[in-house]
């Protein structure tokens, strides 16, 4: 082989070789650029992880330290935000695992901003419900202070009207006295009071007796006296007779009963009565008591009352 041909040979050599590594640095060349390229992405995409996370993060903590803050005394409202709170807690959760994966940023970039709506709907819920509350709080304030006034009112027309019944007792308690003095004024008193004993005789007509086992009657007299404060009209006397043993001759079948003591309001057994009109003059009245029974010897008492009140006494004795 000759020289020429040699050096011609070497240069075919080298140019093949030459062509080669051109080759090989352009492979090189374009594998890196891919790997760039695709690194370059990485960057681009974890980096928008880290934004999507931190921001669905703040978003979080922002909206959980807002509906916090907004807990009172209301427990349907506390019970609201605790839902709520459980509610976000459980949205976040499905976003992280979204964007750990990082298949579908776009959709994770979606719920966060479905989220954010969440939120505000969540916070205007709270604020509502907490008006509410503010309003009724208010009314119930106010309900309570108009209940204070009227019980107040209450109180004081309580107070009033104790005040009235008072003075109206003691107008009526005056009323009754006054009533009582004026009544007792008009008592018309018996003078003169007479008992006296009779047999009656089959004839039918009567005999004087003085002797207590020979006595079938005895008729009881007086004068009526002349009171200027007793109206005229119709009057009733209540005679009560007393025998010596102190025992009030009564028959309930001949008018006997009880009266009441105006004047102390003890209950007093009767023998009879007596009615009569009144014209503001001396009239004598007598009435009889036969109780168809025997009598006892001693000394009697006889009680005449009128209006109830103890009008006149007097004595008689049967031997």
């Amino acid at each position: 082989m000759t020289a020429d041909n040699s050096k011609q040979r070497i240069i075919a050599i080298s140019s093949v070789v030459v062509v080669a590594l051109l080759i090989v640095s352009a492979i090189l060349l374009f594998n890196k650029f891919k790997l760039d390229k695709k690194l370059t992405q990485q960057e681009i995409e974890l980096q928008e992880k880290e934004e999507l996370r931190q921001q669905l993060e703040d978003q979080y903590n922002e909206a959980i330290t807002e509906l916090e803050s907004m807990r009172g005394e209301n427990e349907e409202l506390n019970a609201l935000i605790e839902q709520q709170q459980a509610e976000l807690s459980d949205q976040k959760a499905q976003i992280d695992k979204l964007i750990r994966n990082g298949r579908d940023l776009r959709k994770a970039r979606a719920q966060i901003k479905k989220l954010n709506a969440q939120i505000e709907q969540y916070i205007a819920e709270v604020e509502t419900l907490r008006a509410e509350n503010e309003q009724l709080k208010q009314e119930k304030e106010m309900l309570s202070s108009d209940l204070e006034m009227q019980r107040q009112t209450n109180e004081q027309l309580n107070q009033e009207r104790a005040q009235l019944v008072s003075e109206k007792d003691q107008l009526a308690s005056k009323a009754d006295k006054l009533s009582k003095t004026v009544t007792y004024a008009s008592v018309i008193r018996p003078n003169n009071i007479t008992v006296t004993g009779y047999l009656i005789k089959s004839s039918g007509k009567r005999a004087k007796k003085k002797a207590a086992k020979n006595v079938d009657v005895l008729e009881i007299c007086f004068q009526t006296t002349v009171n200027e404060v007793a109206k005229p009209g119709r009057e009733v006397y209540h005679i009560r007779i007393i025998d010596p043993l102190g025992q009030t001759l009564a028959v309930d079948e001949l008018g006997s009963g009880v009266l009441t003591n105006s004047g102390n309001g003890e209950k007093i057994r009767y023998t009879t009565t007596k009615e009569f009109d009144y014209s503001q003059d001396e009239t004598q009245l007598c009435v009889d008591w036969q109780p168809q029974t025997p009598f006892q010897s001693g000394t009697y008492e006889v009680e005449i009352y009128n209006k109830g009140y103890l009008a006149g006494t007097g004595t008689f004795t049967l031997k």
